[in-house]
């Protein structure tokens, strides 16, 4: 790793200048707007790791420190919060997710397992298919689709995808569509495979794969990666301009409801950026949100000003994405060896595929280098993080080594010699570490096998090499929680209670870094977000609880009481509650986001089903 990056590595020893009061040069002659103490502060600070207090003015923090000191910052109007016991830590940076799809997510029908949803059986999925219609029927009636979320095989009783068959059982007369919580297959019923034309002499796209019923040609309605993509993004297409920015707005939303103060589109369309820019600019973002738009559907659209280090309407273009494969628990990533249990009708060899040809994965990545974009890569089998290693070796021997901070996005299955060649080439790993919780024993004892599935997401391999690592949520294929992200980072604790890989385990300053301080590096805004210093922005996250004290395998309960962009509030979890008192229309303990609704012209339409908020 370079020399810039070890900056902001891990401390090795915490103990010096441990709450040295930080004060901008022209405090004495400055009052605070609000002033927080009473509670843990988290500074992820590794100079000054402990604070008492913490003061800010015009959206920045002027002072950290000890109690006595920040308050002489205090004057007339200065806002005194006491956290009453709750910890103040960095607001929460999002280094791979989806904001804009986590919105699609939330107006359709849940088919997520426990515990974010309750489809645990097929028969579940039909019933929850069909009461979304029921409870959605002008949506239903307006853009005829039944449309649901976040399936998962590996989590229902039968331990298989759904068929047309079993989505024809909801209906016949009008498509249905559901998308597996990886994001990266799908399934339609007969009415939507023959509205998008796939039928028996239906060739598989590149980088795709339709699959068949037993001993013929026929779709049995599961579609794999491009093969799904296409239809989804018609489906997309029939949603006015209206209903796109209620969808984003819905999304952002969620976001700051778990804590984030800076959200990212991590795989964004022409379509997406032109409704992420339009909601910017008229004001209606209350966090930060970076995307990475698709260089292989429009790489022209990564152009400025929207593609800049700067926010405009708290927006921007940060670079490009390239994805080089699928998904693990879809198994359809691409492994260098077979998968530990093939799919249903593959040869025994299986090993995933990839989604380009060598030289196109060269080409685009020159294409990156040369116009000196931040290049984001989907890369979760080895075999596809091999192909990526070797295009930047050739563009990094072409272009010359700089501070790029290229990265590796999921990297679930990268190899310890993979993890060294990161280093060297100045990649950043940002881990799916979430997985050894909702798929860990499905990894074990389906895809990889106990060997492999032990070091998905090494994170621990790459803090042992003093590297920056990130952690993410990847929503909408978890919910964006990043207490969820944390624990699972720290703990590594499947659904049943085993430990996949302990020696990948690390301390919860650790994990908490790799959600604030180094996710800020990874998006090269280290000296603006982060960590709670003198001079950056005040965006913060207060939890009901420390999540530095007490059992780490609680981490994952600990609840988002408010978040805080550059000094204003965006989330109070009491203010939410009691405004959820006085509805009936939200689903569960989530919320409704009405403007969705207003927008779409449904009410009630978007509901939000969390168990933690």
């Amino acid at each position: 790793m370079k020399a810039s990056l070890l900056k902001y590595s891990f401390a090795m020893s915490l103990g010096m200048a441990a709450m040295l009061p930080q004060q901008a040069m022209s405090a004495p002659a400055q009052t605070a707007d609000a002033i927080y103490l009473g509670g843990p502060i988290v500074t992820v600070n590794e100079f000054q790791p402990q604070a008492e207090a913490i003061a800010i003015r015009g959206g920045r923090i002027i002072a950290v420190g000890y109690r006595d000191e920040v308050m002489k910052l205090k004057g007339a109007k200065t806002r005194i919060v006491d956290l009453g016991g709750k910890a103040l830590l960095p607001g929460f940076i999002d280094p791979h997710g989806h904001v804009y799809s986590t919105g699609i997510q939330a107006i359709s029908a849940n088919l997520l397992p426990m515990p974010d949803g309750e489809v645990n059986t097929i028969a579940a999925l039909q019933s929850a298919l069909k009461s979304w219609s029921q409870q959605n029927a002008q949506l239903t009636a307006k853009y005829r689709w039944f449309v649901g979320f976040g399936y998962d095989d590996a989590q229902l009783a039968e331990r298989r995808h759904p068929t047309r068959e079993d989505l024809d059982k909801v209906s016949t007369d009008l498509p249905v569509v559901i998308v597996h919580q990886s994001g990266h297959l799908g399934v339609m019923n007969s009415k939507a495979l023959e509205l998008v034309g796939i039928t028996a002499s239906t060739k598989n796209p590149q980088g795709g794969l339709i699959r068949r019923k037993a001993g013929s040609q026929e779709p049995d309605g599961v579609l794999e990666e491009a093969a799904f993509f296409g239809p989804l993004l018609s489906l997309i297409s029939k949603l006015s301009p209206d209903a796109n920015l209620a969808i984003f707005k819905a999304g952002a939303d969620l976001y700051k409801r778990y804590g984030y103060t800076t959200g990212q589109e991590g795989r964004a369309t022409p379509g997406s950026v032109t409704t992420m820019a339009a909601l910017a600019k008229a004001g209606g973002l209350e966090i930060d949100v970076v995307a990475y738009p698709d260089m292989a559907a429009d790489p022209d659209i990564i152009r400025a000003p929207l593609l800049s280090r700067q926010y405009t309407g708290k927006f921007r273009i940060g670079g490009a994405k390239l994805t080089l494969d699928g998904s693990p628990q879809g198994k359809t990533a691409w492994l260098t060896k077979p998968y530990f249990k093939v799919p249903d009708g593959q040869p025994a060899d299986y090993r995933g595929y990839a989604q380009f040809k060598d030289d196109q994965v060269n080409d685009y990545v020159d294409l990156a280098f040369k116009n000196g974009w931040q290049l984001l890569a989907h890369v979760n089998g080895d075999a596809a993080i091999d192909q990526f290693i070797a295009a930047v070796k050739l563009a990094e021997k072409k272009y010359g080594m700089a501070d790029r901070r290229t990265v590796a996005i999921h990297g679930q299955t990268t190899r310890l010699d993979q993890v060294e060649a990161f280093k060297a080439l100045g990649i950043i790993p940002s881990f799916f570490a979430m997985h050894t919780f909702y798929w860990g024993d499905w990894h074990r004892d389906s895809v990889l096998g106990p060997e492999r599935a032990a070091n998905i997401s090494p994170t621990g391999w790459a803090l042992e090499r003093g590297m920056i690592f990130t952690s993410h949520h990847d929503a909408p294929v978890a919910m964006p929680d990043p207490m969820r992200v944390i624990s699972s980072t720290v703990n590594r604790v499947t659904r049943s209670g085993k430990v996949l890989g302990p020696e990948q385990r690390v301390s919860p300053l650790t994990a908490i870094k790799a959600h604030t301080l180094w996710s800020a590096y990874q998006h090269f805004e280290e000296k603006t977000k982060g960590s709670l210093e003198v001079g950056k922005l005040a965006d913060f996250v207060v939890l009901d609880r420390n999540p530095l004290a007490g059992d780490p395998l609680t981490i994952a309960d600990i609840k988002v009481m408010e978040t805080i962009k550059e000094g204003k509030t965006v989330y109070q979890r009491d203010a939410v509650a009691k405004k959820a008192a006085t509805t009936s229309s939200c689903a569960d303990s989530g919320a409704c986001f009405q403007i969705a609704s207003r927008a779409l012209g449904l009410a009630g339409l978007v509901h939000v089903h969390d168990s933690h908020q």
